[in-house]
Formats: C-alpha cells, structure tokens, sequence
C-alpha cells in the first residue's frame, strides 16, 4: 500500500465521484430493501434485480476510480472503465488483484478471503451482472427472436433461493402463521452476503488504505457498512426506506389501562413475560423483554414497548395488527415460532 499523497481533484470531479457514491449507496440499500419486500404476494423480483447490479456497478466503478487515483495520482479514463464493462465479478476481481490493501487486522484476512473465495457470492454476482448485461430483456428477445438470449435470471435466483430452504422451511410455507419467515430467512441469507461483501470493500475507506480523501468522499455513505462485522450482519431492516413500506401504514395498537385490567382479570386472557436473558434460544426481537397472550385460546398477541402486535394469523385477522417482523420490532429472519408456541401453551398453564 502506497503512502504518498493523493493528487487533488477538480471540483467537478470530485462531486461527480461523490455523487457517484451516494447514488450507490442509495440503490444498494434500496435494493435490500427490496428483496426484503418479497413474499407471498409480491414476487417482483426485477426492481431488487435492477437497484442492486445497479448500485454493485458504480460502487465498485467508483470505488476503482479512488484505488487509481490512490495508485497514479490521476483517476482513470473512460477507455479503462469501458473495457471492465457491467461484468461485476470482472470489477470484482479488478479491485482485489490492484486496489485491495492489508490494513494489518484479523479482519482482513477474513474479508480478503470472503471476497476472492465465497462461492456464494460469485453465484450472486453472476446472476445480477448476466441480469445487467442482457436478462432484464429476456422476455423480449424471446419475442423478437434475437439470437443471443441471456440467461433466466429468475430461474437461477429460484434455484438459490431452494439451495438454502430445509425440509422444516418447506413444512412451513404450508403454514399460515410462518410463510412469511421462510421468505425472511431467504433475503436474510442473501443479504448477509451481500453485506459482507459492501462492508469488507468499504472498510477500506475506514482503514484509510485508499488515502484520506478517500476516507471523505465516502464518510456520508459506506462508513455505516465498513462498520458491520459479523455480529452486525443481518440485523438491518431496509425496508424502511422503501416506497412500498413507507407507505403501508402500519397497524398497531398503544395499551390502555383497560387492556391492562383486562389481562389482569380475564380468565380467558392467558399471559407471560419473557426476558432475553432468561430465553434459550436466537432471540428474535430488538427489545429485551416481551410480553405473551393468548386470548380465547386462539389468539395470540406480544407486547413490545408497550404496543400489540399480532404473533399469528388469526390475530392479526381479527385485531387488524401488524406482525413484530413487518412491523419492523423483529429482527428480519429470526424466526417467532417459538413465541407462537409458547403463547398456545399458555392455555395449558396456570395464570401468571
């Protein structure tokens, strides 16, 4: 890794490359968001297919334009960035054959052979560069007969998403009150890779390995993912952030002192307080500490914060309340089965 100074860039340079990063930054998250937002009911898999081979493509192409200039002191022409094209495996391999620098900790090495070797992610990049190149026109080269037909993208994402589901997942897509979580624990896989991959390039701009003006053109955007290691991955909800979710009001329901009586005094109320750290178990929720309840011994509700939510379908029917995981009260992926469960049982147990 080189130590000398970086050359200075023009301003119009300069906030072109800033902007080039923000636009990533944007689209990647967006594109999580996305995937985040497939289910049941929305199998729109394009717009997640197009924000992110979007969003990978000019990170990494700026990302590239940095490591030059780190390197020469002049950022790169238009015929370099032109030859590396959309493939992003090729980008990929570009940045760590020349702009990739040890920054003397553990986690290089963990991130330096996560991104030359995990075949998951190559998998992944594979998909979205061939979906970038020529698949998100395949419905219509097969319509006008064109010759040179990419590869269905859809298929293959199908067939990784099967790759990663269990016999267990498959018994519960058949279920009502857990379809949802199986197409949680698809993107929560996909995602984690993906955050990986964004956090081991983006640490880089931390670690100054590019230079400190690489550092500052990029502190408003990737630092929060050079910031992810692996405890931190998967935690995120990006749906947030999307038009789809921001949109969609959502359902739920602030306790009363009424609803305190009520589940004090009514024997058909049947409910318990559960600490994380008093469960066995991948607790689930953001918050510490939930509370259980089974009314009529079929509907079941968890108390967070102080708010309802709805822990199985037929609450969230009858109460018209979000679920933890939609409501965003729920890590995205961890499975709330368990509480289902326990919220039934109640009906077994005496009153707490």
């Amino acid at each position: 890794m080189l130590n000398k100074p970086m050359a200075e860039i023009d301003n119009l340079k300069y906030f072109a490359l800033l902007e080039e990063f923000e636009t990533s930054d944007k689209l990647i998250k967006l594109g999580f968001g996305e995937l985040q937002n497939i289910n049941l009911d929305n199998s729109f898999y394009f717009l997640p297919f197009q924000l992110l081979s979007q969003g990978f493509e000019r990170f990494m192409k700026a990302y590239i334009c940095l490591g030059h200039l780190h390197l020469t002191n002049e950022l790169p022409n238009f015929k370099y960035l032109k030859k590396l094209g959309h493939d992003l495996e090729k980008l990929l391999s570009e940045i760590t054959d020349n702009y990739y620098f040890d920054f003397n900790r553990p986690q290089y090495a963990l991130d330096n052979e996560f991104l030359k070797n995990n075949s998951d992610l190559k998998e992944l990049l594979f998909m979205l560069s061939e979906f970038g190149k020529l698949s998100r026109y395949h419905n219509f080269d097969i319509i006008t007969d064109n010759a040179k037909i990419g590869v269905n993208v859809n298929q293959l994402w199908e067939k990784f998403e099967n790759s990663i589901l269990d016999s267990k997942d498959y018994e519960n897509l058949m279920d009502f009150d857990l379809e949802q979580e199986v197409y949680h624990k698809i993107s929560r896989h996909i995602i984690i890779i993906f955050e990986k991959f964004v956090s081991a390039l983006s640490r880089q701009f931390i670690f100054k390995c590019l230079g400190q003006k690489s550092m500052a053109i990029t502190a408003s955007t990737f630092m929060d993912f050079g910031m992810l290691y692996e405890q931190d991955f998967g935690k995120m909800d990006y749906r947030k952030q999307t038009t789809k979710y921001k949109e969609k009001p959502k359902k739920v329901h602030k306790r009363t002192v009424v609803d305190e009586v009520q589940r004090k005094t009514n024997p058909n109320f049947k409910w318990k307080k559960i600490i994380k750290s008093d469960y066995v178990g991948d607790w689930p929720f953001y918050a510490d500490e939930v509370i259980i309840e089974c009314r009529q011994k079929h509907w079941c509700v968890i108390t967070i914060d102080g708010h309802d939510y709805a822990l199985n379908g037929s609450a969230k029917g009858r109460y018209k309340l979000e679920n933890p995981h939609d409501a965003g009260m729920a890590v995205m992926g961890k499975s709330i089965s368990d509480f289902i469960k326990m919220a039934l049982e109640l009906n077994t147990t005496k009153k707490h």
